[in-house]
């Protein structure tokens, strides 16, 4: 599960779809069957195609596909039952049998020690975890997990959160939506998953034609393709792909590789899983940058494999998953470097002239890595180590990094990025690493994106530069190029609306997602773009044209957009609803009714938010905005102040309590979080003009024209600040400096209006 940051700002009032991303050590399926309309195909089962498809079935059994979940049983749980202990936050939390029944006693949503019967199992090596049935159609998944690999029992929370101790009442508590496994997990689990979710009731009902992840998950309902395969050879149609809904033959690798991405990645969901040729009718994949991932693209959190691959040179030279792994079993081809020797001459890069490590059998020692794992002598000679290098999840998960990067410690001291060469060897430094990468290979290196993305964040030319470099070159991976386009929106918006335009016409989805999601639309320009973008033959992107223009007055949209406007926002409200089962989901409905003076519905959702979960704040600032605008005033400061209570250095959202408190003619008080606001978002012009004006109304002229003036020096090219300071010095009989900045105010904005009266005080 995600560590959400609780201290980030969400937008105020912003009506955005819900990007839920699926963090899997939770987990994955779903309660029944489900019915397919007779005129689509329909999906069959794997017992029709064991006939014709023997080898490839066999090849399945015991993969981890087949156990990716199963009724939990004798032959389907891997952990000990026979009267298991373990202690966690001060309790013993006990696993025992039954009635020929899996038990557990462990904390439930009270906080005190309950019994549980566990109903499902999920996965299963190098970990399997239980999932428990709790009311309105939901399961959970047990924080009691069973180690698999080493055959011990563990907590998971005590595993993923080691700095924090997780209370009943925390929504990353096992009994609360994020180990939630109807949403949070079940449509990777399971085949043809229908989550089920009732916004109305907050339940769920949710169904699957097979447990576990069978054939027709990847292959699409086959029951046409038995139609087809019924048939005599020479009535066969040779041109319908057999009769299958989903191609996976006979395509290139970036075709191949989305058919995964639903599951292997980290991503949003639009709607339950339809197959589909453009993967942004119903996925919305992370891109390779914020705080899953390093800023030059190394994993940092889970990832699912596809943001790694889909931005390394194999996946550029067209590397596909089958090439290294069998599909049917998920076994990789081989388990020593024949696996990369298939492409990479071994006579080159197996040998010792290239990886420079001692090879099995040669004296040395065992070398511990900084995660623990031991390596013995030979293992430095693996291409993964070097250019996969793994690490931990979910406590035993031992996954490879699918980037197949160089190790480059050079840009760990530039960048403070990590690399294999010290990751292995944890014992030396930086410059160790340097010194011998350089001494076998060389000082030249290739420049790499992460640089450019880490100047970005300063807002530098630099970074611009190098941002609009990697768009316009596509020598860069697709995925990076939209990575690209996201960081140009995020830190040069009015510098880059060009190309953010042009980037809207890209083939690619995620550039051109990315670029509309990350365009302001804060001109008239902008507004004639996302409206041009509404009859897009893809959904996530019709969905987001909806997003931005939710907060547009209808009568502003032109006539002839209407009826494209109606059909994206019908399925803008499906997508928020779809995802209204976590509270980030409520929050954004509710969010769309308040932009649309819905504000009974926006009230209700995110009121319910905010119960699923009290540590999601920023719920609290537009919750009261919604009471102050209804006039219910001391509902609003509650949440406001409770708001700064739990985040007490946002300077923003104290600006905003500020006016609050001005509106209510407390001006003490607001005086005192003006001035708070201002130490926390030195940044923001808005609060240092709003102390001037307060020191102006408190006749403080002097701390009036100190704070005006900040504001000019934050915004030189607001000439308001600049009229409201002249008036000031005219106010206060200021002459020589009103002087002084009526001359200011003629030469720096020569077309403002009233000119001449500004003039008349230079010549008086």
């Amino acid at each position: 599960m995600e560590n959400r940051k609780r201290t980030e700002r969400i937008s105020l009032l912003a009506s955005i779809v819900t990007l839920l991303t699926i963090p899997l050590y939770l987990l994955i399926n779903t309660y029944g069957a489900s019915n397919t309309p007779p005129t689509e195909a329909q999906y069959v089962g794997r017992e029709t195609c064991i006939e014709c498809h023997l080898n490839e079935y066999n090849e399945w059994v015991g993969s981890d596909h087949d156990k990716a979940m199963d009724h939990a049983n004798d032959s389907t749980v891997l952990g000990n039952f026979n009267n298991q202990s373990l202690e966690y936050n001060g309790m013993t939390h006990k696993l025992y049998k039954k009635d020929n029944k899996f038990y557990a006693l462990t904390d439930g949503e009270s906080g005190k020690l309950e019994e549980f019967e566990i109903k499902y199992v999920f996965g299963y090596y190098p970990l399997q975890q239980y999932l428990v049935e709790f009311d309105r159609g939901r399961l959970q998944t047990l924080a009691l997990t069973w180690n698999s690999k080493d055959s011990v029992w563990y907590h998971m929370a005590k595993a993923i959160y080691k700095n924090e101790t997780i209370e009943h009442d925390n929504w990353l508590h096992w009994t609360n939506q994020a180990q939630n496994w109807n949403g949070m997990c079940a449509d990777c689990h399971s085949t043809n998953l229908v989550k089920g979710y009732d916004v109305d009731t907050d339940s769920y009902h949710t169904t699957w034609s097979e447990i576990d992840v069978s054939c027709e998950a990847c292959h699409g309902p086959a029951s046409k393709h038995l139609e087809w395969a019924a048939k005599a050879d020479y009535a066969r149609d040779e041109h319908n792909n057999f009769g299958l809904v989903v191609k996976t033959s006979g395509i290139d690798n970036k075709q191949y590789v989305d058919l995964c991405v639903r599951c292997h990645t980290r991503r949003g969901s639009l709607s339950d899983f339809k197959h589909s040729a453009d993967i942004y009718n119903h996925t919305i994949p992370n891109l390779p940058n914020g705080e899953n991932y390093h800023i030059d693209g190394q994993i940092l959190d889970e990832d699912y494999v596809y943001g790694s691959f889909t931005q390394s040179k194999m996946y550029m030279r067209d590397v596909k998953c089958n090439d290294c792994h069998n599909v049917h079993s998920t076994k990789r081809l081989f388990e020593d470097n024949r696996l990369c020797t298939q492409c990479h001459r071994a006579d080159d890069y197996d040998t010792y002239n290239h990886h420079y490590h001692k090879s099995k059998g040669e004296k040395g020692d065992a070398v511990i890595a900084d995660d623990g794992v031991k390596f013995e002598v030979g293992e430095g000679t693996r291409c993964i180590n070097c250019h996969m290098p793994a690490q931990f999840y979910m406590g035993p998960d031992y996954r490879n990094d699918h980037s197949f990067r160089i190790p480059r410690p050079d840009l760990t001291k530039e960048l403070g990025t990590p690399n294999a060469c010290n990751q292995c060897h944890a014992d030396k430094s930086t410059q160790w690493a340097i010194d011998y990468v350089e001494k076998w290979h060389g000082t030249s290196r290739n420049s790499q994106y992460g640089t450019y993305f880490k100047e970005a964040e300063t807002g530098s030319q630099k970074g611009f530069d190098g941002l609009v470099h990697i768009y316009n070159d596509d020598v860069y991976p697709e995925i990076i190029r939209a990575t690209a386009i996201r960081l140009l929106g995020m830190h040069y918006q009015s510098k880059a609306k060009d190309i953010l335009f042009d980037a809207l016409n890209n083939f690619n989805g995620h550039i051109r997602y990315n670029a509309l999601q990350n365009l302001m639309m804060d001109d008239q320009e902008s507004f004639k773009k996302v409206l041009g973008m509404l009859n897009d033959q893809t959904k996530a992107i019709r969905v987001e044209c909806a997003t931005k223009l939710n907060t547009v007055n209808k009568d502003q949209i032109p006539v002839k957009y209407r009826t494209q406007l109606e059909r994206a926002e019908k399925e803008y409200i499906e997508a928020l609803e779809y995802s209204a089962d976590f509270p980030s989901g409520k929050f954004n409905l509710a969010n769309f009714y308040y932009n649309n003076k819905q504000n009974d519905k926006a009230e209700k959702f995110y009121k319910r938010a905010l119960e699923q979960d009290p540590e999601l704040h920023p719920i609290k600032i537009n919750l009261a905005i919604l009471y102050n605008n209804k006039g219910e005033y001391k509902k609003a400061e509650i949440l406001l102040k409770d708001y700064l209570k739990n985040v007490p250095n946002d300077g923003s959202t104290m600006f905003t309590y500020a006016l609050f408190l001005t509106e209510r003619k407390r001006y003490d008080e607001s005086m005192t979080y003006l001035l708070k606001a201002a130490k926390f978002s030195p940044d923001n012009p808005r609060i240092f003009y709003n102390a001037a004006m307060m020191y102006d109304f408190k006749n403080q002229p002097n701390k009036a024209v100190e704070f005006l003036n900040s504001a000019i020096k934050i915004n030189p090219e607001d000439s308001n600040y600049y009229v409201a300071l002249l008036n000031l010095h005219i106010k206060y009989k200021h002459t020589s400096q009103a002087k002084i900045v009526a001359k200011q105010i003629l030469d720096k904005f020569p077309n403002i209006n009233d000119r001449a009266n500004i003039e008349s005080i230079i010549n008086q």
